[in-house]
């Protein structure tokens, strides 16, 4: 499962837009070429490298179709190769948008936007904040060419320009030391995307359509698209694997939370359960008052810091999920999932939320960034995810923490949970006889054992009180 099957080579215009480091405006410049090029009438599909899923929303708006991430740590090479083949075919180009900076990654680069232009063969645009520089950007950018002569370093979009004069003076620089200025952008207000603790806000809770048209307006004429498709076109062809299909029948139903407060689900990610023989059926724990008739329940991560009150006050939901984990109906929760699992969250402001209860911890929102980066979680009991002593790989990002409801009788954790830059080490998370849950966001693409033990879970459960079908 995962490996997928050979393919004639193929020919996809591609290209990977990188920056200099974060926050030189990939996200927004990116955006605007995609509303740019779908204007066109072209079909373009998007990818956003590393484990982001806010950005990914805004490239979804902006192209009409799922952006998919692509990350060398969370999913094994084969399997995100065959992805990109499988959503990639027939369209017209496809845009990659880099993490951070261009050679930034996790530990030693993995994962890193040089990385994965390497493995798709596509040239690179080089994102370049001008802010507060002349021809100093072009001493950056001769820097960023020759640091790694294997990739192609073929072209820089221009940020934060101030003034004509300013823009003369950047432009001769750069294009001196051989490199083509393929767009310059202007400073402007209306580029702005609204940001919170976790970044830009999710394309769910403000009124994106309004941002997308300011960003489409302040970029695209800004932009030299003509020379972004030729360049997109000279990529070379690439051997790429099939996706596996999925399955005619469904063998169980797996209830996904979906709405603004979880959102955070990578669609290769759920795709993998389908193809385990999973039927998803998505639900609303701030607006339904009842489960849909499933075998499992996922809980993804989100914001549901943000959306305490109705989460709180949507008391039926509560109620339900309660009696589902009586009833061992298999559970998996991450991150923002595991928060709203516990008995209460305290916001940023100290007031305090009942919620659903399932867990032995209290969850308390903090003001600064609790933890960020690549993880192994290595299983300390079985649970309905894996078995005790199997090590899963995923990704950890959050503001908040736990701690034990009662300090004389903590719970089961889950995981003992490593980080990749500095090795460090403690146990995490919660497991019970059919719930696990954590801070922990895994992609099942790389982790195919864990997502099978939950589909087989869901089956027995469904056997078991519903007989097979």
């Amino acid at each position: 499962m995962g490996r997928g099957v050979l393919t004639d080579r193929v020919r996809i215009p591609r290209l990977v837009i990188a920056g200099t480091q974060s926050g030189v405006g990939k996200t927004t410049i990116v955006s605007g070429l995609l509303s740019a090029l779908r204007r066109r009438g072209l079909n373009v599909q998007s990818y956003k490298v590393g484990p982001d899923y806010i950005d990914p929303g805004y490239h979804a708006l902006a192209s009409g179709r799922p952006c998919h991430n692509l990350d060398s740590w969370l999913m094994p090479q084969e399997r995100l190769l065959s992805m990109f083949a499988a959503t990639s075919r027939g369209m017209d180009i496809a845009v990659v948008e880099g993490v951070m900076g261009l050679f930034d990654g996790g530990r030693g680069g993995v994962a890193s936007t040089a990385s994965l232009a390497r493995l798709l063969s596509a040239p690179v645009v080089l994102v370049v904040n001008a802010r507060s520089a002349g021809e100093s950007v072009a001493a950056v950018v001769l820097g960023f060419k020759q640091y790694d002569p294997s990739l192609t370093l073929a072209g820089v979009i221009l940020n934060q320009v101030g003034s004509d004069s300013h823009q003369a003076m950047v432009v001769e620089a750069v294009e001196r030391i051989g490199v083509k200025v393929l767009g310059v952008i202007r400073r402007a207000d209306s580029l702005k995307v609204p940001e919170r603790h976790l970044g830009l806000l999710p394309v769910t809770e403000n009124a994106a359509d309004a941002v997308l048209e300011s960003i489409h307006a302040a970029i695209s004429g800004q932009l030299d698209i003509d020379a972004l498709l030729e360049l997109a076109g000279k990529a070379p062809e690439l051997t790429m694997l099939e996706n596996p299909p999925l399955p005619a029948t469904r063998q169980v139903k797996i209830g996904v939370a979906k709405d603004e407060a979880f959102s955070f689900y990578y669609p290769e990610s759920l795709r993998v359960l389908e193809e385990m023989g999973a039927e998803l059926v998505p639900f609303s724990p701030l607006r339904d008052a009842a489960l849909p008739a499933v075998d499992g329940l996922l809980f993804g991560g989100g914001f549901p810091e943000m959306f305490l009150q109705q989460l709180a006050d949507n008391q039926p939901m509560l109620d339900a999920i309660r009696a589902a984990a009586g009833q061992c109906v298999p559970i998996v929760a991450e991150c923002g999932g595991y928060m709203y699992l516990c008995r209460r969250v305290t916001d940023f402001h100290g007031k305090q939320f009942p919620m659903v209860g399932l867990i032995g911890e209290n969850c308390l929102m903090e003001q600064r960034l609790q933890t960020v980066g690549y993880v192994e979680a290595t299983a300390l009991v079985d649970s309905v995810l894996c078995q005790a002593g199997e090590t899963l790989r995923g990704h950890e990002f959050h503001f908040s923490r736990m701690e034990p409801a009662d300090a004389a009788r903590p719970g089961q954790p889950a995981f003992r949970i490593t980080k990749n830059r500095s090795g460090q080490s403690a146990p995490g998370g919660f497991a019970g006889p059919n719930l696990v849950a954590s801070y922990l966001h895994i992609h099942f693409a790389g982790n195919l054992a864990a997502a099978r033990r939950f589909v087989d879970a869901c089956g027995i459960y469904r056997n078991r009180n519903r007989g097979a079908n």
